[in-house]
């Protein structure tokens, strides 16, 4: 990612921004009304990947493959990392979670990192952040902060801060809201930023009753320490094979995870498994639900 130069973020405007990318979204595809599965929950299938900011594998920009790959999962509500909006030359200054949105004629709700002052005046701020695509309507959308060490400053402040880019969203089932949350952990090997990360997702999870899911870029492998505290209220939906990178993949870092059964509801993983692609760095990971509400 390029280093550029920050300007102060205000909260506020952030969530205002990530509920607007909800509602300008186009109408989404007529999707089938869900009918119940034998264990009396409903399907849903998710899907989790980061798009290396339109980039395949072998770094050229190519968001054709990566929406004919997205479309191929025939997800219902998809998480996406490292979403560019016109965030400069590598991406051509396009707005990736809009067009892919547009494309799947999905709704889109999006989530900046960082929000910067525009290239030109007048121009759109240049963002950078994660994004939720979903066949089915989104009833509300937020930006969370959680701490972050910055990857925009030259010589960031040692000491990590709050800061946005950990996205909500509430859909609604047939009737039921899931609460479906997308994120991108810190990528570097000392853990201390993760830790401190996976601490403040499980805070703001547990504000949230219901079927919640979990879908993002931890950065860590199952087994690392820094994640266990998630496997506490959350089940990991293991798709048996890595996810990075995308030739040749060596670390499952990539996840599908959701809550464990309670009185307000769970969620049963029927299937998961990890696409085989080189569309981007990462390989996708996908996953088929049973979710169930209170009374299913």
């Amino acid at each position: 990612m390029p280093l550029r130069r920050r300007t102060p973020r205000l909260p506020q405007l952030l969530v205002a921004a990530s509920l607007l990318g909800a509602l300008i979204a186009p109408p989404a595809t007529a999707a089938t009304t869900p009918r119940p599965l034998s264990d009396g929950g409903l399907p849903l299938r998710v899907a989790t990947y980061n798009i290396h900011a339109g980039s395949r594998m072998d770094g050229v920009f190519d968001l054709d493959r990566q929406a004919a790959e997205l479309r191929s999962l025939d997800a219902d509500v998809i998480g996406l990392q490292e979403v560019d909006r016109h965030w400069g030359d590598r991406s051509g200054w396009r707005d990736l979670a809009g067009e892919l949105a547009r494309r799947l004629r999905m709704h889109v709700s999006f989530a900046p990192i960082y929000s910067l002052d525009p290239a030109e005046p007048g121009g759109p701020r240049a963002e950078y952040g994660v994004a939720v695509l979903s066949r089915h309507r989104i009833l509300s959308a937020e930006n969370h902060e959680i701490t972050r060490l910055s990857t925009q400053d030259p010589n960031p402040v040692p000491v990590p801060a709050p800061a946005p880019g950990f996205g909500e969203v509430v859909v609604r089932v047939r009737g039921l809201p899931v609460h479906v949350y997308v994120t991108h952990l810190d990528y570097r090997p000392d853990p201390a930023v993760r830790v401190a990360q996976v601490a403040d997702t499980r805070r703001i999870m547990a504000e949230d009753r219901g079927p919640r899911i979990l879908l993002g870029d931890f950065n860590a492998e199952p087994a690392a320490p820094e994640l266990a505290p998630l496997w506490r209220e959350l089940a990991d939906a293991d798709p048996g094979a890595p996810t990075f990178p995308a030739q040749d993949p060596v670390k499952r870092i990539d996840y599908v995870a959701v809550s464990k059964d309670g009185p307000h509801g769970g969620i049963r993983v029927r299937k998961a498994w990890v696409q085989e692609s080189v569309a981007s760095d990462h390989r996708p990971v996908v996953a088929d639900l049973s979710v169930r509400g209170r009374g299913r």
